[in-house]
């Protein structure tokens, strides 16, 4: 969004530009706007604010009630599905003849309601370390060696050089 007194002073510029005579498009492409933005910004003589913030928005026709979302939830806590993600039970209702929201549907009101977390016997996946680092601060202090020498195709006939090769990463 663009303020007020940024709004202001590009208007300014691009007026400025248009009674040196340039073309109010051409000056407005200068400034990185589209003459329908500039057309939008001053209006009846006055720079306008953003109405984007203040704007009236309409709630979706097909938003589920509360009600709607507390069945998704309980029923991802009944004992049949406490252990099955969501993109298992949405099938199996499916099958059943069921249908409450899409997949992605209940992975949100899972997530709304803080219980989107590992959900299942085994053990939930652990993120790995990150790999360690090695920093240079002089010449032949990091070495690195390069395994793709033994790649089918490469070199040879099976691909082997038998020659190892070594880089010194500077």
């Amino acid at each position: 969004m663009t303020s007020i007194p940024e709004r202001q002073a590009i208007v300014n510029l691009i007026q400025q530009a248009s009674r040196d005579g340039a073309r109010l498009a051409r000056a407005c492409a200068e400034a990185d706007i589209c003459l329908r933005t500039y057309r939008r910004w001053y209006r009846d003589g006055i720079v306008q604010d953003d109405k984007r913030p203040t704007a009236v928005r309409p709630v979706p026709a097909n938003k589920l009630t509360a009600t709607e979302q507390e069945q998704i939830v309980e029923l991802c806590n009944s004992p049949a599905y406490s252990q099955l993600p969501p993109s298992q039970i949405v099938p199996d209702l499916l099958d059943k003849g069921v249908y409450l929201a899409s997949e992605s549907t209940f992975y949100r009101v899972l997530k709304e309601a803080g219980q989107l977390h590992h959900r299942g016997q085994s053990l939930a996946p652990r993120l790995s370390p990150a790999p360690t680092t090695h920093t240079a601060s002089g010449p032949c202090e990091v070495w690195c060696w390069d395994i793709t020498y033994c790649v089918p195709g490469v070199q040879g006939e099976h691909g082997c050089s038998n020659e190892p090769r070594v880089y010194l990463e500077c």
